[in-house]
């Protein structure tokens, strides 16, 4: 299934045709089409807990039967709306050409999902909600429908009824002979095919679909963390969805479980295989977000602290901590709302920048200048991410923007590349070009940001690689942000390595 990007740009035609318009693809296995095509979704990385619009307004019958004649990425959600608002399958064949047999099998989720609807949880028959699950309907997919209440209890229910994941293993050989490959899917039956073995186990979680921001540099040190865990002694245990991968051919970890990266399926995989932890710092954002609950579940991250991954994530807190540590950053302030946001630009200065916590990829971010772009801004971040904390801060116009790769064990920090951007800071750096090694930057600049970057890691108490964006204007060093995770590789000239062996400050 695609992954599509439009929201990236703005006034883009989304009309899908030939050309070539989606930047990653997931894939999903079940049982049936009904539960693979839900499986799919929930790997979207677009909020989608099923197949469905959860929770947002729905357009009438008349007006999606409309919507339905142009192809875009979003039809077979619409689909679903429109058959939810009782339009025929007939009608949506005329509209859409698309073959009746994929009509009645998504008909099948929009019927089982009216069903449920007349439920609560405590009333839902056992057999129902084992259906449910059978045709791929998440536990937080339940619970909207269900309403006033939790994913967990939805879990905690089926759990206690014994309707529990199964793991099949994938036939590679297609039946000419016995297959021993360790790739595994999940469904909804009685057999479980995926025995745990007895070996010390470490599971590295993927990085889902390609997207803009998030791309193949992750899957790359996936394969290596996997191949790190092996040569440790451990058994590598690989979760993943995208069929474009490394991490997903099934002779790469000890075991594959090629699923969604999602809490539901990553938990009942940690149930079966009681892992001795998960590294997640390899995965982007689609394996950072999960760290909070691994956490409260008292699973061990390997790598670096949950809270420490947040201090970067967060960007006030993280602010905060460059305050504590004397370290130049730009004036920023947060924000909830319009109001707020009016305030903090007037006191940190136009032109701003305003994005999202926890968001990778510059996804959302603008820079402003003036209270009316603000304020349109603002309110776009608060339709796509309700509730997320905006951080706001001056934005330094006419600078050279640099980063710094490294790595840190607690103990020796050590800087991998120190790159100057080409373009002027501003461009996200994902889709900038970069030199190694820096052609325009003074010895005493590239001195102090490394001085910078080993006094965040230790810190932020780093296990592992570390990304740290600097502006530099008039001589001075900034700090603009700091990745917890992977650093985020772009085009250069050359390799180039630089170490740091003094920890006193540039003179």
């Amino acid at each position: 299934m695609p992954r599509w990007n439009f929201d990236k740009f703005k006034g883009a035609d989304d009309t899908l045709g030939l050309q070539m318009k989606s930047v990653g693809e997931v894939m999903s296995i079940g049982r049936t089409f009904t539960e693979a095509i839900q499986k799919a979704c929930q790997s979207l990385e677009n909020d989608a807990v099923g197949l469905g619009y959860y929770g947002k307004s729905q357009l009438k019958s008349d007006a999606l039967l409309e919507k339905l004649k142009r192809p875009t990425w979003d039809r077979i959600f619409r689909i679903k709306d429109a058959l939810m608002e009782g339009v025929s399958v007939k009608s949506i064949h005329q509209a859409t050409q698309i073959d009746r047999w994929f009509l009645h099998q998504i008909n099948d989720i929009v019927t089982l999902e009216k069903q449920l609807a007349e439920h609560d949880l405590d009333s839902v028959p056992l057999h129902m909600l084992k259906e449910a699950k059978q045709m791929g309907f998440s536990d937080k997919q339940l619970a909207l429908i269900f309403t006033n209440c939790e994913e967990d209890e939805v879990y905690e229910k089926r759990k206690a009824a014994g309707i529990r994941r199964t793991y099949k293993m994938v036939d590679t050989c297609a039946a000419e002979f016995e297959a021993k490959t360790p790739y595994f899917y999940s469904t909804f039956d009685t057999e479980n095919e995926s025995i745990p073995s007895n070996k010390k186990k470490v599971i590295v979680l993927g990085s889902g679909p390609n997207r803009i921001g998030q791309g193949i540099e992750f899957d790359y040190c996936c394969t290596h963390g996997l191949q790190a865990i092996q040569e440790s002694g451990y058994e590598a245990i690989m979760v993943n969805c995208n069929p474009e991968t490394v991490s997903t051919d099934f002779d790469m970890a000890d075991k594959l479980y090629f699923e969604p990266v999602y809490w539901e399926h990553l938990w009942e995989i940690i149930e079966l295989e009681k892992p001795e932890g998960v590294i997640v710092q390899l995965g982007g954002q689609t394996a950072l977000k999960l760290a909070k609950r691994l956490t409260e579940k008292g699973v061990r991250i390997i790598g670096t602290s949950f809270d420490n991954m947040d201090i970067a994530e967060d960007r006030g807190r993280f602010s905060d901590l460059l305050k504590d540590l004397g370290i130049p950053y730009p004036k920023y302030g947060t924000a909830y709302n319009t109001d707020d946001a009016i305030d903090v630009a007037k006191e940190v200065g136009y032109p701003v920048l305003v994005r999202p916590s926890y968001v990778l990829g510059g996804q959302r971010m603008r820079i402003v200048i003036n209270e009316e772009e603000l304020e349109q801004s603002v309110l776009s971040l608060l339709k796509h991410l309700p509730g997320n904390k905006i951080l706001i801060d001056h934005f330094l116009d006419r600078c050279q923007e640099a980063e710094i790769d490294a790595i840190f064990d607690g103990e020796n920090f050590h800087v991998m590349g120190v790159m100057e951007h080409i373009e002027p800071a501003g461009i996200h750096s994902g889709d900038s070009n970069a030199v190694l090694p820096a052609f325009n930057l003074t010895g005493l600049v590239v001195t102090t940001m490394e001085y910078y970057a080993e006094k965040i890691a230790r810190a932020l108490d780093i296990r592992g690689l570390i990304n740290i964006q600097f502006a530099i204007k008039d001589g001075n060093v900034y700090v603009i942000e700091a990745n917890p995770a992977l650093p985020v590789p772009r085009r250069s000239s050359r390799k180039h390595t630089r170490c740091l062996t003094s920890t006193s400050p540039p003179k």
